[in-house]
């Protein structure tokens, strides 16, 4: 792995997709804040680049839109490298201490890996604390023992607007490593709109992937 095509991957990648993975962003609560209710359509442009220890190292952006109720979500090499998904969801939000928001989707997975997707976004926030939780099941169409469930789950502190930091887990078959769950921990800052956030898995059990993660909402 070569930490100079990391970086050209990165920026290249950045570049494409208008900004810089669900996959999910963290530090969200202030943009939610500061959308207003009559707000029409909501944007969010994402990228995360991972470092992969003896692997290859990827970008994967992902862009949503949500108008009301209406979510629709577009990934690339979230599934596998070379690999595009297109979603189509429902938002549902209760709650004021505590807020609940979930959103079951639907998906169709095209290139390396074919297939569809039932899957699902979820947070539950309560004061300067988030859950976070992403799921789906992959049905593999050209090969049914290619099938997986991907998962990224996060639990989010934020003692300021600017920064948080809490512990995450993710199951996915995009890269390799001894553990099926891979588990760590994250550091993230947020200026307004912009969100960046540094995760580390593995450390401790194996060598660490570093994912990088950079959103812009809008």
């Amino acid at each position: 792995m070569k930490v100079t095509n990391y970086i050209a991957t990165f920026v290249l990648g950045s570049i494409l997709s208008g900004s810089a993975m669900g996959q999910v962003a963290s530090g969200t609560s202030e943009s939610k804040e500061e959308d207003s209710p009559d707000k029409d359509w909501s944007f969010s442009i994402a990228m995360f680049g991972y470092l992969v220890p003896d692997d290859q190292s990827y970008g994967s952006p992902t862009f949503t839109a949500d108008h009301h109720a209406l979510h629709l979500e577009a990934r690339y090499n979230y599934e596998d490298h070379k690999t595009g998904s297109l979603w189509g969801g429902y938002n549902f939000s209760v709650g004021e201490r505590v807020t609940l928001e979930v959103t079951p989707m639907f998906g169709v997975v095209f290139g390396q890996t074919t297939g569809i997707a039932p899957g699902y976004n979820l947070s539950i926030s309560y004061k300067k604390m988030e859950l976070i939780s992403q799921g789906e099941y992959v049905f593999d169409t050209d090969e049914h023992t290619g099938s997986f469930f991907y998962a990224w789950n996060e639990l989010v502190y934020s003692p300021t607007d600017w920064f948080h930091g809490g512990l995450v887990a993710q199951r996915t078959r995009v890269y390799q490593t001894p553990l099926d769950v891979q588990r760590g921990f994250s550091v993230g800052f947020s200026f307004k709109r912009v969100d960046f956030t540094t995760y580390v898995f593995n450390a401790g059990w194996t060598d660490p992937t570093v994912v990088f993660g950079l959103t812009f909402n809008f």
